[in-house]
């Protein structure tokens, strides 16, 4: 398991990204927003990307474009999305990125998971060509809000490359016992992201990591269990966010040690 992180929760300034990387001792990030506000992936300056990351030997996990984050009802924006996409996969080609994480469409009353899965069949498809693996993301806001939800979905998807990004928080959010969500992905997951928090009185409450519900060393080892290796990306929302990330970053890889020294040998 690699611990990354998700640069712009923090900073979109890719230099400060990876001043705190290389400070908070992380492996490398998840690129979604770098430079100014409206410069998302692929829009961004991928000239600097590779100039910053030459000669480190920090990991370019995964990059995050806006894709598939409206209703699948509105079929032409996500074929316009599946256009677009082409872009997102020459950027990874170019900078090393093996991996893209996106959404499995907005939440939606009534949505059938059987449009979802055939925009999902033709993003795999493309990204296969380019040697890509697309991580789906679940999320309160998503047509997959649990672990169990977006296991049903990517059963309908006949491509190997299209795997799961495991949200335990927004599993746990939406009511979902985020071991039970796990299990329901064993074999699927790609990348993870790494927060926590607990409901208060009815309502979210982020915390620190490791004092929440979503009871990280339990997760990692179910992860170490099920054979998972790859990203763990943090997501910041505690403020001031550098000194959280800090601690979470410690956190996390004193965790991932543990679990690792824990684990049966052989």
């Amino acid at each position: 398991m690699v611990p990354v992180w998700l640069t712009d929760t923090v900073t979109s300034d890719l230099n400060r990204a990876l001043h705190y990387t290389q400070l908070w001792g992380l492996h490398g990030m998840e690129l979604r927003t770098v430079g100014g506000a409206d410069d998302r992936v692929p829009f961004v300056n991928e000239k600097q990307i590779r100039g910053q990351l030459e000669g480190t030997e920090l990991l370019l996990s995964s990059v995050v474009p806006s894709m598939f984050e409206g209703p699948v009802s509105d079929r032409a924006a996500w074929m316009n999305d599946l256009l677009q996409f082409e872009d997102t996969l020459k950027l990874c080609r170019r900078v090393g990125c093996p991996r893209v994480t996106i959404s499995p469409f907005a939440a939606e009353p009534g949505a059938s998971f059987g449009p979802m899965a055939e925009a999902l069949q033709q993003a795999g498809e493309k990204a296969a060509e380019h040697d890509v693996l697309v991580a789906v993301r679940n999320g309160p806001e998503t047509a997959c809000p649990t672990g169990q939800a977006l296991a049903e979905l990517l059963s309908g998807v006949e491509a190997p490359n299209v795997r799961a990004a495991w949200n335990p928080v927004g599993a746990l959010r939406a009511g979902e016992d985020p071991s039970t969500g796990l299990a329901a992905l064993a074999g699927l997951v790609t990348l993870v992201r790494c927060s926590d928090g607990r409901v208060e009185e009815g309502r979210w409450a982020d915390t620190p990591l490791g004092d929440g519900d979503v009871g990280w060393t339990e997760q990692l080892q179910q992860l170490s269990a099920q054979g998972f290796q790859g990203p763990i990306s943090l997501e910041m929302f505690l403020e001031p966010r550098p000194k959280h990330g800090l601690r979470s970053a410690t956190t996390l890889i004193r965790m991932i040690r543990e679990v690792r020294a824990s684990a049966p040998s052989g």
